[in-house]
């Protein structure tokens, strides 16, 4: 009995000791607002990493849209259970970096756990805008893109259309627009998702034109916004609404719930993310290509350079320090260069390093595959100026739902193109007032 009772002892300290390695896993929560193809992406990303090593576990979470994760995020701040990382859109970056306290910089994180970081490793577009003034990265850039203009090519050759060389111009956006909807597109010549990110955001970038004071926000909050007193601004959105009344153009909504009228064949052309690929690839009937974005011809210098868009991972305060360790391991394991490459190729997300671009441009992929490296090209067209670095406003989540309820009242007809514009602007420096005071 004696005898029995060692051996069962044994055998229950043998299995202990080899379940130990499972109990003692680190678990890393990760919130995020990708759906679709980008969802498994990131579901699979976190399957990799978890394989990869035993010590640390990355549980995945949906938490909804873009604005709302930021905000799911916030409240579990504030209420003490908030997630290791949480992926937050470009236009939350003023808002995480005013949050004292409730975030730990990727620069100090990588330092604290000892693993490699160099930020000129990654495409300076990106960490321009991830980054203090001292060139500090604060975040993780993970899914970066710009906007590109998607089109329709079979529906080009129906309407006479060269499909292989897609308008240039905004004018000739207009005229190619006019001939879709003759070819009975009636519904809609072209359009765009991200009405604010299209007609305020890049616009002004890709035209070299200040959004405000302060480098567009990036030199403090005590911007103030200018916009609306550049001629270029009432131009465009003055053609918006002419085309508007006749669906040459048609407004798609204020975030991307609209991009399924390119891929149903309802809209020929359309400016939106180039992260739109994965969608467009396992949805599109049709021959599909993308081109950079429209410009106004009379603009100086224009086009300028596109600025990013997407998402960075933040990682939030509070945490012990061998979870700390697990999310920086996890962030060295993104950043492989290998890794980045197929998720780039497979994605249509940016490599966010200059290493895995050069990888992929020196195997010839573009060649063959020219649409992924269009939103590149586009950072890249030139070099940044005040006016085409990025933006950095507090409050960005719902300013540009001030900016586009006034664009919509614009082309509802329920205000002139000038009175939506000096509308969007007075209110929005409303708002960043209000922001300034609460961030002092």
């Amino acid at each position: 009995m004696t005898v029995k009772l060692t051996t069962l002892a044994s055998v229950a300290a043998f299995a202990m000791a080899a379940a130990s390695p499972a109990l003692a896993q680190t678990e890393i929560q990760w919130w995020h607002a990708l759906t679709g193809a980008n969802n498994d992406v990131v579901v699979k990303l976190a399957e990799e990493f978890n394989a990869s090593q035993k010590d640390y576990k990355v549980v995945v979470a949906y938490k909804g849209s873009y604005p709302d994760t930021l905000n799911a995020g916030i409240a579990a701040f504030r209420a003490g259970n908030a997630p290791h990382i949480l992926q937050v859109f470009e236009v939350g970056t003023g808002t995480m970096m005013s949050a004292k306290g409730a975030v730990k910089p990727v620069h100090e994180l990588m330092k604290d756990a000892g693993e490699a970081f160099d930020p000129k490793a990654y495409l300076p577009a990106i960490t321009g805008y991830y980054s203090t003034p001292k060139g500090e990265m604060l975040s993780m850039p993970f899914n970066s893109s710009s906007m590109v203009m998607w089109y329709n090519k079979d529906a080009f050759k129906k309407a006479g259309l060269n499909p292989d060389a897609p308008p240039k111009t905004w004018p000739e956006v207009f005229e190619a627009g006019k001939k879709l909807k003759a070819a009975g597109f009636d519904k809609c010549g072209f359009t765009n998702a991200w009405a604010t990110w299209a007609n305020i955001e890049q616009f002004g970038a890709w035209h070299n034109i200040p959004l405000s004071t302060k480098v567009n926000g990036m030199e403090g909050f005590d911007a103030v916004l200018t916009f609306n007193k550049d001629p270029m601004f009432l131009k465009h959105w003055t053609n918006l609404v002419e085309l508007q009344k006749d669906k040459t153009y048609d407004y798609s909504g204020r975030t991307n719930t609209g991009e399924g009228r390119f891929t149903s064949g309802e809209c020929p052309i359309m400016l939106t993310s180039s992260g739109f690929f994965g969608n467009v690839k396992a949805n599109a009937k049709f021959d599909w290509a993308n081109a950079p974005m429209p410009y106004y011809p009379e603009a100086a210098g224009a086009p300028q350079n596109s600025i990013i868009g997407g998402a960075s991972l933040w990682v939030m305060g509070g945490k012990k320090a061998d979870e700390y360790k697990g999310v920086a391991k996890f962030f060295t394991f993104l950043s492989n260069v290998d890794r980045q490459v197929k998720l780039h190729t497979e994605s249509g997300y940016l490599p966010i390093t200059k290493a895995a671009y050069e990888k992929v441009k020196a195997s010839g992929f573009y060649k063959d595959k020219p649409y992924l490296e269009t939103p590149i090209l586009e950072l890249n067209n030139k070099e940044p100026t005040d006016n085409s670095k990025g933006l950095r406003y507090g409050s960005l989540v719902q300013i540009r739902d001030i900016w586009s309820e006034e664009l919509e009242a614009a082309l509802n007809g329920q205000k002139s193109p000038q009175a939506a514009l000096d509308a969007a602007a007075e209110r929005g420096n409303q708002m960043l007032r209000q922001f300034e005071r609460t961030a002092k």
